[in-house]
């Protein structure tokens, strides 16, 4: 049984998490950081990413809006990274939309050794190699089973692979765990799926040596924060839970997480 106790090393570290991510969302991602009580830099340029990461605790990675000044310093921003020792998140938004972003992300994967790969199903399974029809960023239909794919693209990355979707999975490539909380709203808001990245490397920053338990506590409390998020509010005030997310972020704790929390392991190592 897995013991949920990083909200508070969260709060008590406040870790410094470096996020180069696309401008639809920085300044959701950088609130969400601050609700979860980690500390957020939005920093993109390529002449400061070597000093950045000697004092980040980790590093998030979001191809969202691309442009070459941007893939310039998310290489300079990753090799830092990896040379500082600090976890690597990358998240492959809308990865088979274009040959240019299939073409960043394998210079990325190829150059920049990540500890955590995180996106909805068709985004994955591009990574995996596995046919998926996905619709720009948007996750599409695909007849894979998705906790296959999850461990495929692990093993492919030698990473931690999330997928989000109404049910989550993590996997190692050995061990693979599915998330049942959630709610229906996190797709009808822009950068849910973004902030989750960052939120990520604020687990990872603060169990660094134990990342699959990290990403898996992350996932689960995002998740549950989403759900309670929504609770209350009529299944269209997309606005309000776009605030209340933040909210719910900021109030939650380990017990809570604890409490909702819904976490099959599947496969175990």
């Amino acid at each position: 049984m897995m013991q949920f106790n990083l909200l508070e090393q969260i709060r008590q570290k406040n870790p410094l998490i470096h996020s180069i991510t696309n401008i639809v969302v920085a300044n959701y991602v950088a609130n969400g950081l601050l609700a979860l009580g980690a500390s957020p830099i939005m920093a993109d340029a390529e002449e400061e990413m070597a000093d950045l990461a000697q004092f980040s605790a980790a590093l998030s990675i979001n191809i969202g809006t691309l442009d070459p000044f941007k893939v310039k310093a998310m290489l300079a921003a990753g090799q830092a990274a990896n040379q500082a020792g600090i976890p690597v998140v990358l998240d492959p938004v809308g990865v088979g939309a274009t040959q240019y972003r299939k073409d960043v992300i394998a210079e990325l994967l190829k150059k920049v050794k990540f500890t955590a790969i995180r996106g909805n199903a068709g985004e994955i399974a591009q990574l995996a190699g596995v046919n998926w029809s996905a619709k720009g960023v948007d996750a599409g239909q695909g007849d894979g089973n998705i906790g296959e794919i999850a461990m495929l693209a692990a093993q492919r990355y030698q990473c931690i692979v999330a997928v989000s979707g109404e049910v989550d999975y993590i996997s190692d490539g050995t061990q693979l765990t599915t998330i049942h909380n959630g709610t229906a709203m996190f797709p009808k808001i822009t950068g849910s799926g973004c902030l989750l990245g960052a939120v990520l490397g604020a687990f990872l920053a603060v169990k660094p040596h134990s990342p699959f338990e990290a990403v898996v506590q992350a996932c689960t409390a995002y998740a549950v924060a989403g759900e309670l998020a929504a609770q209350h509010l009529a299944p269209t005030k997309y606005g309000q839970f776009y605030t209340a997310l933040l909210d719910s972020l900021g109030e939650l704790n380990d017990q809570q997480v604890a409490k909702f929390a819904r976490v099959s392991i599947e496969k175990s190592a």
